[in-house]
């Protein structure tokens, strides 16, 4: 009885210390990032000059924290996501290079479109000083809470458009409807469908383009050796003209023809690279699909990482360009932001919290998008960054401002329909091989019972989770009247405070 009584004890004394352990790494992640606000705070009010608005800033510090801490966790999944669900990158591999890429494009390459963001959208001469730093304050709080709410629940959303939101909907609440720059808005909204279908339709069209040139042939790797290596120039290519466009716009602004020259340079020495290393690489492989997807690892790899640095040059403005309106109308003492200084510690806060934001809350979107939607290997997974790449390029020619997180997820769904709809193909006996001249007879029914069996199991090939497809698409409807909403009962509570 005694060693019973004691067997007890001891099972009780481990139960508590699993439970405190638990409790201790779910405090963990708050908890260091509570700590990156009070340094932010206390950062801020070093930085600037000492007055009667020195709280402000440091107030409007720790939110800008808070709102990159929420980039971090929701935006760069985006990113990763493919990579770390087709098995490419583990989970720690892709928090690593996303860290480093998004920290190193936010600091290098940052805040070319803070002026969109917090200057753009409002026309700042019909709001008075006071008023104007309390409308950019409610709205980086307003989009901060509901992008926090959104990562909470699992759905991938545009941080864009949330700060949108949020500066629409303070700027309605300090000045009406006038106040705002509605063309501008229409044509954000308008990136809303564009972006997502966009994605889709190039990420679906690289997928038929590798099936039709590689996977459905019968000498796969030698298929792979021709054509892997112009995949993989195009990618050099695409990227190259995507960075001198988006990423590093702050630093370098080159014209279309010299954008252009770059991505064919590009293109040449990606192709002279991947030819021996494809060679290499493919010698041991097995003439089978999943053989040959391993030789899109390591361009996917790349990809992601080119895509995080330049995630992290253009959407740390959602985090710090509310944060860097506030500062510069304190700091002249009015509320015309024609032009907006960007001082490096704005942006290092931007930077440090989008990584932190990554690191502690990233890992349940980056499941979200890369293995709750469909499935994807490296292939797929390599189209969709690609199509990230290749949309944005096609809508900044055309002047349409585009949500990275919508291309991104659109292009997910994307390998995922049409691998759907050929499953479905396939199923209903009407799928012929690509290098077939005939139609086999074993892919037909063979009688009415046959036909009507292939139907029902038709009917249960979902390869994308509709769950997924509808609660996503939801919250993206939503994200930028909550986001106003919000902002604007915050403008007014703050108004009674401040």
């Amino acid at each position: 009885m005694s060693k019973s009584a004691l067997d007890k004890d001891l099972q009780r004394v481990s139960g508590l210390e699993t439970a405190t352990h638990d409790l201790g790494r779910m405090l963990a992640a708050p908890g260091i990032a509570l700590v990156f606000l009070l340094v932010a705070a206390l950062w801020a009010s070093f930085a600037v000059e000492q007055g009667p608005s020195t709280y402000i800033v440091v107030i409007g510090a720790a939110i800008a924290g808070y709102m990159a801490l929420n980039v971090g966790a929701n935006d760069v999944a985006n990113n990763m996501g493919p990579a770390v669900g087709s098995r490419a990158l583990t989970m720690v591999g892709a928090l690593v290079i996303a860290a480093i890429f998004e920290a190193a494009g936010a600091l290098l390459a940052g805040g070319d479109v803070v002026n969109t963001v917090a200057r753009d959208l409002l026309l700042a001469p019909e709001i008075e000083p006071t008023r104007f730093i309390l409308v950019m304050m409610a709205a980086l709080l307003a989009s901060a809470l509901w992008v926090n709410l959104a990562t909470y629940i699992g759905a991938p959303v545009s941080t864009t458009h949330a700060v949108v939101g949020g500066v629409v909907g303070s700027g309605i609440a300090s000045a009406g409807f006038a106040v705002v720059n509605w063309p501008m808005i229409g044509a954000i909204a308008t990136s809303w469908v564009i972006s997502p279908v966009l994605g889709g339709i190039f990420a679906a069209a690289f997928l038929l383009v590798i099936q039709a040139t590689i996977t459905n042939r019968l000498d796969k790797i030698s298929a792979a050796r021709l054509w892997v290596p112009i995949f993989v120039a195009a990618m050099t290519g695409i990227f190259a003209m995507y960075l001198a466009t988006k990423g590093l716009s702050r630093i370098w602004k080159p014209d279309m023809v010299t954008t252009a020259l770059l991505g064919v340079v590009f293109a040449g020495l990606g192709w002279f690279l991947a030819m021996p290393w494809v060679r290499s690489q493919s010698r041991h492989l097995e003439n089978r699909k999943k053989h040959v997807a391993t030789l899109f690892r390591l361009p996917l790899i790349v990809a992601a990482a080119l895509l995080s640095f330049a995630h992290g040059a253009n959407d740390v403005a959602n985090a710090i360009g509310p944060f860097a309106a506030i500062v510069t109308a304190v700091q002249t003492g009015h509320g015309e932001v024609a032009n907006i200084s960007l001082p490096f510690w704005v942006l290092a806060i931007g930077a440090i919290g989008i990584s932190l934001g990554l690191a502690l809350f990233g890992p349940r979107l980056i499941r979200t998008v890369g293995e709750q939607i469909t499935k994807l290997n490296e292939i797929r997974a390599y189209c969709a960054a690609l199509s990230a790449a290749i949309t944005v390029l096609v809508a900044s020619a055309l002047g349409m401002p585009v949500s990275s997180t919508h291309i991104a997820v659109g292009a997910v769904f994307g390998v995922g329909f049409l691998r759907e709809y050929m499953s479905r193909r396939e199923a209903h006996g009407s799928a012929v091989p690509v290098n077939a001249r005939f139609v086999d007879a074993s892919q037909l029914n063979a009688t009415p019972e046959d036909a009507l069996a292939n139907a029902r199991q038709v009917e249960s090939r979902l390869l994308v989770r509709r769950q997924h497809v509808y609660s996503i698409f939801a919250a993206w409807v939503v994200t930028v009247p909550a986001s106003a909403i919000l902002s604007g009962l915050l403008y007014l509570g703050l108004d009674l405070i401040i």
